[in-house]
């Protein structure tokens, strides 16, 4: 794993009128690294996802894309740089196929290249290929959502809760996927509630707080401090 900054977010702020969803936000992704963000609801993880991919412009601070600034690049200039996402609630087009789900990202997100027979494989989704996308079950949808992501060839992939609703078998398949794809130099930045899935995926974690990191650090680290105890796991330290 290179230690040179991939992806930098550094000092960024949001609020939402009276809401500060973001407070001043840092931390740095290489290459090959899996970065957890964790924290309880309302804590900014999402928010954080959406500041990088451009959903919304930061208050202040800087997102930097190897050392490049891309604060103030709309969302599908940043798609074509190299960052995507999955979200939360899979947004298919539900009435095109599988495929065409995969070849229009492919296509608007500078993925040409992609071969999709090997991405509908590799995400199990090859014997769906031809279904309409809103025939699939909860799981099926997460990997179509997370195929089309991979499909514009990102350097920097952001997943936002993609363990919820997976059973164990599709939760170990999903944390195995993650790994290969850090391994081939991928650089992942995963917001989940599921501790165990959390800690089998990240190298470390960011824990945080009313938009604000309180922690950084490995996810057992952070089990062991008497802040995250009690702000984010809900008890006395």
């Amino acid at each position: 794993m290179s230690a040179e900054p991939l992806l930098e977010v550094a000092g960024v702020h949001k609020a939402f009128g009276g809401l500060k969803a973001l407070n001043g936000i840092s931390f740095m992704l290489a290459p090959g690294e899996v970065l957890g963000l964790a924290g309880p609801n309302g804590s900014g993880k999402t928010s954080t996802i959406n500041a990088i991919t451009g959903l919304f412009r930061p208050d202040a601070g800087d997102i930097r894309l190897m050392g490049k600034s891309i604060t103030r690049l709309p969302m599908h200039r940043r798609a074509r740089l190299g960052i995507n996402r999955t979200f939360q609630v899979p947004k298919p087009f539900a009435g095109l196929s599988v495929r065409e789900n995969i070849e229009v990202a492919a296509h608007f997100g500078g993925g040409d290249s992609t071969d999709l027979d090997a991405l509908l494989g590799r995400l199990d989704l090859a014997a769906a290929a031809d279904r309409p996308a809103a025939t699939l079950n909860s799981g099926q949808q997460k990997r179509l959502d997370l195929a089309r992501a991979l499909a514009t060839t990102p350097r920097v992939l952001l997943v936002d809760e993609i363990g919820a609703g997976l059973n164990p078998e599709e939760l170990r398949a999903m944390a195995a996927l993650l790994r290969e794809l850090a391994a081939e130099g991928l650089g992942l930045v995963v917001v989940e509630h599921l501790m165990d899935f959390l800690g089998e995926v990240t190298d470390r974690v960011v824990v945080m707080n009313a938009g604000a990191e309180i922690f950084g650090g490995t996810l057992r680290e952070a089990a062991d401090d008497p802040q995250v105890v009690e702000i984010f796991l809900g008890r006395g330290a």
